[in-house]
């Protein structure tokens, strides 16, 4: 094969060896001068003949059987990859399939251990969520690193989002954190009346970042958990009976042992104050204007308000009805007689 550049020069040796273009090329192969000059400026030629006359009996075998070393080390590259990385798949896929058993076996753990404790329902589903989500990503992580990813990165920029959401959502996340503890520790439930930072009133609602109480007056108070997990508060009606104060006053002079029965008497024809505890009755103060007697009553939460609201009418109806005096405050003013004035005789005399 003669490039384009050759060629020329064999018609530029034919014209002067008098032989022209359109003659018989075997005319101008014959030529022994001709075929010199081809050959010596045919680079192409010169260069395939050194490359036959390097070629080994190897390489002539690849040439023919279409061997190429190149797909042949790729392909052993791609045998030695193959057998080196099967061992780590397969303990890659034994590694998450035990560990989604186990997991399993965690969420249910952790469901029968919520359901003992009595937990609500929304903190349940959320933290067995929340445990199953977080297992799981560490399972992945381990299995990445079993097979060769390297995930120090991945857990690192996890780290980073993590601070900086928890920088972000700090006072909510408090408020979370004390949902938590207070759904998980019960210091109150819904329906308990409590009495908190200056609010008080029956709990309407438990949520995870707040919780809704309800006073007498029909408003909802909207608390923030963290408040009420870090502070202290009362809860009035947590152990099902709660204790009724009342003050009875009588006037001085009254018969105590007479206004004691008819106390007494009060207590015991009221079916709503229970016999267990023991009601109390005893002389508390000596006022001004009276004789105070406490009574330490003991209800049901549910009686509570109920005994509050008639008790006291009840004691005064007694005490009417028995002509105990119910003292008012009283003063007693002493008016001293007027002086009697000095004659002006009996003044002494002036010295002028």
């Amino acid at each position: 094969m003669y490039l384009i550049d050759d060629t020329d020069k064999m018609l530029a040796v034919a014209a002067q060896a008098g032989i022209t273009p359109a003659a018989d090329t075997t005319k101008v192969i014959a030529e022994g001068s001709i075929a010199e000059a081809v050959v010596k400026t045919d680079s192409a030629m010169h260069t395939v003949a050194d490359s036959l006359r390097n070629m080994g009996i190897g390489d002539i075998k690849d040439v023919v059987t279409g061997q190429n070393t190149i797909i042949k080390d790729a392909l052993s590259s791609i045998v030695d990859l193959t057998v080196a990385f099967i061992p780590k798949l397969l303990g890659c896929i034994l590694v998450l399939w035990v560990g989604f058993k186990l997991i399993k076996l965690l969420k249910k753990a952790l469901m029968r251990v919520l359901e003992k404790r009595n937990a609500e329902g929304s903190l349940k589903g959320f933290l067995t969520s929340l445990v199953d989500v977080l297992m799981k990503v560490m399972l992945i992580i381990m299995a990445m690193d079993i097979i060769g990813i390297k995930a120090t990165s991945f857990i690192a920029i996890l780290g980073a989002a993590g601070l900086a959401v928890g920088m972000a959502l700090q006072g909510t996340l408090q408020n979370f954190a004390g949902g938590v503890i207070i759904l998980l520790m019960r210091p109150f439930k819904a329906g308990d009346y409590i009495e908190v930072g200056g609010y008080k009133g029956y709990v309407k609602e438990i949520r995870i970042f707040h919780t809704f109480i309800r006073p007498f007056n029909g408003r909802i108070i909207i608390v923030p958990n963290s408040e009420l997990a870090t502070k202290s508060l009362i809860n009035h009606t947590r152990d099902g009976v709660i204790r009724l104060d009342i003050v009875a006053s009588v006037a001085y002079g009254t018969d105590l042992d007479k206004a004691r029965a008819v106390i007494q008497q009060v207590i015991d024809d009221d079916p709503l104050i229970l016999k267990e505890p023991i009601p109390k009755i005893c002389v508390s103060e000596l006022n001004n204007s009276s004789v105070d007697y406490s009574l330490w009553l003991w209800t049901t939460v549910d009686d509570y308000w109920t005994l509050w609201m008639r008790i006291r009418e009840n004691i005064y109806k007694a005490f009417y009805a028995n002509g105990i005096s119910i003292p008012f405050p009283q003063v007693d003013v002493h008016i001293d007689p007027p002086a009697t004035p000095i004659p002006p005789s009996d003044l002494p005399a002036v010295k002028e």
